[in-house]
């Protein structure tokens, strides 16, 4: 098992006749995805390496059976692109795509939370990787390994890097998940830790966050509440001064909300370990799973 792709993945690439869209949709069909087709409006017909491309996704679902979408446009292009494929029934869209206004991610947003059995990764994300069954995304998926830990981040960089300080102590991963770090994110820490729960391969989850709103203290309630799973915790920005602006448009810290101790004793206070390096993040997984 594993959460989101996996062996069944059938991937429709928009924008997959650009530079980027055409490299990481081969490096995803190179991993073993299942890549069935491109969207560019004004280019069916072509093919990007046997891959055939459409104008639209309703044509691509149509002609190929596509469940997931990954979303590879210009920011001015990107929300209309995963309203398409949510209306072509797509059930899983990953938005790689970054810059998007937040106004048309809260539009976004907005539309896919009436729609049932949707789920939006991103944007503004590297994607989703299960190792050994799909890779949807930017992930560099040589690293990992199959196994029993789901790793679910905000920052891309910390998705592969915690992912590999796991990697070096002999973890595999069932499903290791980048939402993004924009303000409007299509999933939430507590979208995904619901569905690591509920997946049978994941004995462990590890949470990422980041300083900056409060998704990790809203994810600290909902574990307590919900997850009967060990879950192990990292908070990048313990070391950011008071009132520094990092990168992520998320990552907004409001007097003592929002810093990476306010986040760090929520979850703790809920029985979340939380680790201040990657590398501590990977001795407490040992701890716990046994070595």
């Amino acid at each position: 098992m594993s959460i989101l792709v996996d062996k069944d993945t059938k991937l429709c690439v928009s924008g997959i006749t650009g530079r980027e869209g055409t490299f990481h949709a081969m490096n995803n069909r190179k991993y073993g995805t299942n890549v069935v087709a491109g969207v560019t409006p004004g280019k069916q017909g072509q093919d990007v390496e046997g891959v055939p491309v459409f104008n639209t996704f309703h044509k691509a679902v149509e002609e190929t059976g596509a469940n997931t979408a990954m979303v590879f446009v210009p920011p001015r292009f990107a929300a209309d692109s995963i309203l398409e494929a949510v209306d072509a029934g797509i059930k899983t869209v990953i938005a790689i795509t970054e810059g998007i206004p937040a106004h048309d991610e809260l539009r976004v947003f907005n539309y896919i939370r009436n729609v049932e059995g949707v789920r939006l990764i991103g944007p503004n994300c590297p994607g989703v990787l299960s190792p050994g069954k799909a890779n949807v995304g930017i992930i560099p998926a040589s690293f990992f390994k199959e196994g029993n830990v789901g790793v679910v981040s905000r920052s891309g960089t910390l998705t592969y890097q915690i992912g590999n300080e796991l990697a070096q102590q002999g973890f595999g991963n069932s499903t290791i998940v980048g939402i993004g770090g924009d303000p409007v994110p299509g999933s939430s820490f507590i979208d995904i830790i619901a569905l690591f729960e509920q997946d049978p391969e994941t004995e462990l989850i590890v949470m990422s966050g980041e300083i900056g709103g409060s998704a990790e203290e809203e994810a600290a309630q909902y574990i307590k509440e919900n997850v009967s799973k060990p879950v192990v915790g990292y908070i990048a920005g313990f070391t950011a001064p008071p009132g520094k602006t990092m990168g992520h448009a998320g990552a907004i810290v409001s007097g003592s909300k929002g810093t990476a101790q306010a986040k760090a004793e929520a979850l703790e206070a809920v029985g979340v370990r939380v680790g201040r390096t990657p590398t501590q993040v990977s001795e407490i997984a040992v701890e716990i799973l046994g070595g």
